[in-house]
């Protein structure tokens, strides 16, 4: 079985700004402002999801219950490294996979791990789950500055609309919030 575990670390700044939706959805007060940071952790989260998208630098784990295949995708993009591969035999002791036996691709829209071609997986007995533990970083860099202005507008048109809907059935998100995000989703093959 494989898991991506949310975020080990987690993003240091929001897409968009507060004052950045509010500018958007013409909103003069502060009084609501943390109920706008709400919305916008909430429409990041979703954007991300279904893009399968990390828009400000995150770092992640991606769990296997046993050696993984040779090659494989990393579910999160834009892929900017893979920072280690442990894994854990069946007393529970970490050892970590050098990173001379693998070749990362961050070059590909679709981030990949790749076993070299001499290299194979050790021959440890592992632990029957979450045995090898794949941690890596996606997103487009440390701050907001290179999100994508789609996503952006997306956030700022699911904010808006929840300014603007308050008594909007629970749950309910624009289809245009999806329409914006999807020439950009990222599926892999």
């Amino acid at each position: 079985m494989i898991r991506l575990s949310r975020v080990k670390t987690a993003a240091a700044s929001d897409p968009v700004t507060v004052a950045e939706v509010k500018l958007n959805a013409r909103v003069a007060h502060s009084v609501e402002d943390a109920l706008v940071a709400q919305w916008i952790k909430a429409a990041a989260k979703m954007a991300g999801e279904y893009q399968h998208r990390s828009y400000v630098k995150e770092v992640y784990r991606l769990i296997f219950d046993k050696y993984p295949p040779s090659c494989f995708d990393l579910p999160m993009s834009p892929l900017i490294s893979v920072d280690s591969v442990k894994y854990y035999d069946t007393d529970d002791n970490e050892a970590t996979f050098a990173d001379t036996n693998y070749f990362i691709d961050t070059i590909s829209e679709v981030g990949r791990f790749s076993l070299n071609d001499n290299a194979v997986w050790p021959t440890t007995t592992l632990r029957p789950i979450n045995s090898v533990i794949v941690e890596f970083t996606s997103g487009y860099g440390d701050d907001a500055t290179a999100v994508p202005d789609s996503v952006k507008n997306a956030i700022y048109l699911y904010c808006t609309f929840m300014y603007e809907n308050r008594d909007a059935e629970a749950g309910t998100i624009p289809k245009a919030f999806f329409d914006i995000l999807k020439p950009d989703r990222m599926v892999s093959m």
